[in-house]
């Protein structure tokens, strides 16, 4: 057993390829996530397995390996671009005799330093203590031993099972403070349902320029700067477009491949924003090599976050990198689906608000609906949406209601609350799935 080092910036970073070659960007993208948390590359070691060991996750050879670049490099950390387990993790540590850190211990603390607000420091901090609670069992010596002494001896808790006590305590009064931010969340968001202001999300993944493209539409002032998770808290502005009502746009943490289950989990009230939007904004860095897989990760992280319904238009940034002229394109129904532009430069962010406006224009729908007595629940909500005009009692019980407001609404009344497409009477449209 040894005593675990409380700093240490210079690591080492591990990097396997696993059943099937991985793309290099994951190796640049693990490079740019351990720059971003402040890490000093002391050795960067590679190789390859059919699978990983379960005591170790590299073999003994490369453990060694590991090890020795330690040693010569002065590194006081190991850093793994990879998910391990909590008796890996110690195991690794016992042999390497410094402190080892996974890809999502990585992440996390990448996130905490970015939070700045106190639901973001919340949300990091609950993110932690549960990755933290499964790996408790660690190379501390004092966490093995009960305590002891005179008039200390009998029944009793060992250290480990008092912290364990104490991060459950931590983790439910985190999740109490965490359920009344979102009731004021869920206030704001009420609010500008029954204003029948659409919100539209920039997504995509991290450092493809969202922060740059909502500074430039929106002159909010939002911090940018070049390395992954630049922004953490999301920002709402209001934007106003030509011949459309105005809308919310809201600026979202950016996504990463094998994005850690604890944050997804921890900053789903957040995430409520995108899953709740009229319209995402995809962004996408045009010049990336590896587009077409970073696209179907960013529609991963939607599925997972119950946002893969909502309508989506593509934003390629970073044209002025490529030599590209801004562009519109449409799909085949002649609705804009893709605008290409710089959002450094300001060229084609013209065309991004005439598509906004295009695709938002003439939101506001009109018509009746016929609800069965057992959707008294989604009468509740187009009440709570203020989107009742009237309504009567029909001969056998049902509610026969008058409705106006957004088309956004009326997909999320689909999406989210069971508004079959049988119940529309006239003058109402249901999004198809």
């Amino acid at each position: 057993m040894f005593e675990r080092p409380r700093g240490g910036e210079r690591a080492v970073l591990v990097h396997l390829l696993l059943d099937k070659p991985e793309s290099g960007q994951d190796f640049t993208e693990f490079q740019e996530l351990a720059a971003s948390a402040g890490a000093e590359s002391a050795a960067l070691i590679t190789g390859r397995r059919r699978a990983p060991d379960p005591r170790l996750f590299v073999g003994s050879g490369k453990a060694e390996e590991i090890r020795e670049a330690a040693r010569s490099g002065g590194a006081e950390l190991v850093i793994f671009d990879h998910t391990l387990s909590p008796s890996q993790e110690r195991n690794l540590e016992t042999l390497l005799q410094c402190r080892v850190l996974d890809r999502t211990g990585l992440i996390l603390d990448i996130f905490a330093q970015r939070a700045r607000s106190f639901e973001g420091k919340l949300q990091v901090e609950l993110a932690q203590l549960r990755h933290m609670s499964t790996r408790l069992v660690r190379g501390w010596t004092h966490l093995e031993r009960q305590r002891g002494g005179i008039g200390l001896r009998g029944p009793g808790e060992t250290q480990l099972e008092t912290d364990r006590r104490l991060l459950a305590d931590r983790i439910r009064q985190i999740r109490l403070r965490l359920e009344r931010v979102e009731q004021q969340r869920e206030q704001g968001r009420r609010a500008r349902r029954k204003a029948d202001l659409p919100t539209v999300s920039l997504v995509g993944y991290t450092n493809a320029g969202k922060s740059t493209l909502f500074n430039a539409l929106t002159q909010a002032g939002v911090y940018v700067a070049d390395q992954l998770f630049a922004t953490l808290d999301p920002t709402l502005r209001r934007l106003n477009l030509p011949g459309a009502e105005p809308v919310v746009l809201v600026d979202t943490v950016g996504f990463v491949s094998r994005l850690p289950h604890e944050l997804v989990a921890a900053f789903r009230a957040t995430l409520r924003e995108t899953c709740e939007a009229s319209l995402l904004l995809h962004v996408i860095d045009v010049g990336h090599p590896d587009r077409d897989d970073i696209v179907a990760q960013v529609d991963a992280v939607l599925a997972e976050i119950g946002a893969a319904e909502v309508p989506r238009l593509q934003v390629l940034n970073k044209i002025d990198l490529m030599g590209e002229s801004p562009r519109l394109e449409r799909d085949a129904e002649g609705r804009p689906r893709a605008v290409w532009l710089s959002a450094a430069s300001g060229a084609g962010t013209d065309l991004l608000v005439a598509a906004l406006a295009e695709r938002l224009r003439g939101e506001t729908v009109h018509g009746w609906l016929c609800l069965p007595p057992a959707a008294a629940r989604l009468r509740a909500r187009l009440f709570d949406l203020d989107a009742v005009v009237g309504e009567r009692i029909g001969p056998e019980g049902e509610w026969l209601i008058e409705v106006r407001t957004s088309r956004g609404n009326m997909d999320l009344l689909r999406r989210r609350d069971g508004l079959q497409a049988e119940w529309v009477r006239s003058g109402l449209a249901i999004p198809a799935v």
